[in-house]
């Protein structure tokens, strides 16, 4: 319970980037994998995480990679790549 209660009181409202040049906190970003696979995330925070509903934690290795890159960059996905199609 306190963990909670120190994550809560600690928690912050961040609107979604106005900047859609490169990928920060809160983009949503699709990407095309090199198996074919199109896929589009949300970076959120730790606590909002689920990749199966389309977010992803901005400490995961993948919304790493894609940081600061910007549409047809090239990141390290998995054991691939992936091509950065829209970021939004």
């Amino acid at each position: 319970m306190r963990y909670w209660s120190a994550r809560r009181s600690t928690a912050r409202i961040i609107p979604p980037p106005s900047d859609h040049e490169q990928v920060r906190f809160g983009a949503t970003v699709s990407i095309a994998r090199d198996d074919g696979r199109e896929q589009t995330f949300r970076i959120v925070g730790e606590d909002e995480a689920d990749p199966s509903r389309g977010t992803i934690s901005h400490v995961a290795p993948l919304a790493r990679a894609m940081f600061g890159k910007r549409v047809g960059d090239t990141i390290r996905a998995g054991a691939g790549e992936a091509e950065i199609l829209q970021i939004f």
